[in-house]
């Protein structure tokens, strides 16, 4: 009679992202993996706290160009101040349908979730974009005949180099014009000096179901070809607007993002900007103590302030 050691159980991506941020669901293997990467990288939660940041950044950004859908794809548990908290606070009837490949997530999202009826979580792998973006629940709340912002957090570095290309112009090539991508992306280049450190972050990573990739700019940037980016382009995390966020926090240089703007593969020409950013985040640090009722009037004020602020151009293909 034969028996079979059982395979011992995979940490959750999710879950370690969710813990990174002070959340509460993980389980012992999820713990360990975490407290493996703090130990090769004891700044791994300020950079998460960076990278919350700046999704609520964009998410503002892209309501003050009129966008009110969003599908965020790798999404991890919808907690800690996530997508559909920003976005309906700005814009009370913002619709938003978070994705991501844990099964797990998609039962405890659900359940988290059930009182809001504008926002939806679904289980799929953003690695086959394809299917992703057919999928009949998301389809029944996102209208694809309006702007849609996509949001990828520190999802790209989870996808190899022969994926990005594809994954990226499927995104893309179904969104209609004026619509929106955001991302985000673990770097080395911020780091030079801790090569060590890099190694040892993969090598946890590398016993999740999917590994991750730390890359340079030029790699990076991969990920918004054919987009004209919203300026200042693709810089780090600290450099973009961080006067659209009352909590802000300090820069950790280990990730880059971009916003950029699909218009459907027409070439537009550079332009500079024209608007007072500052302004636009003063408007924001308003609203956050005004009843959520008056909040859309703010939101009003914030898409006209931004109504003049483009893009700086588009990024070619490499």
């Amino acid at each position: 009679m034969s028996s079979t050691t059982p395979t011992p159980p995979q940490p959750s991506v999710a879950r370690m992202y969710d813990l990174y941020l002070g959340g509460d669901f993980a389980t012992p293997t999820d713990r360990a993996a975490v407290e493996a990467v703090a130990k090769a990288m004891p700044d791994c939660f300020a950079l998460c706290r960076e990278n919350r940041s700046f999704l609520r950044r964009a998410v503002r950004y892209m309501i003050s160009q009129g966008v009110t859908q969003f599908i965020d794809l790798g999404s991890g548990l919808p907690t800690q101040n996530n997508t559909h908290e920003v976005a309906q606070a700005a814009y009370p009837g913002a619709k938003v349908v978070y994705v991501d490949m844990d099964e797990a997530v998609r039962d405890l999202g659900t359940k988290l979730l059930a009182a809001d009826g504008s926002t939806r979580i679904i289980c799929a792998d953003v690695r086959d974009p394809a299917a992703v973006l057919a999928n009949p629940e998301l389809r029944g709340l996102i209208d694809f005949r309006k702007p849609v912002g996509v949001l990828l957090m520190c999802v790209a570095c989870f996808f190899t180099d022969a994926e990005i290309g594809s994954i990226m112009g499927t995104i893309r090539n179904a969104l209609p014009a004026g619509s929106f991508i955001a991302a985000t992306h673990d770097t080395f280049d911020g780091k030079r000096d801790e090569v060590e450190t890099v190694r040892r972050v993969e090598e946890v990573y590398s016993q999740t179901p999917i590994p991750i990739y730390f890359r340079g700019k030029d790699s990076v940037a991969r990920i918004f070809e054919e987009l004209q980016l919203v300026e200042p382009g693709l810089v780090m995390l600290h450099e973009w607007h961080v006067e659209l966020d009352d909590n802000a926090p300090e820069a950790s240089n280990w990730l880059y993002g971009a916003v950029g703007r699909w218009d459907g593969g027409k070439a537009a020409p550079k332009r500079a900007r024209s608007a007072s950013v500052s302004s636009v985040g003063r408007v924001w640090k308003l609203a956050s103590g005004l009843p959520r009722t008056l909040v859309s009037i703010a939101g009003y004020y914030v898409r006209s302030a931004y109504a003049h602020l483009k893009p700086v151009g588009n990024m070619k293909r490499f």
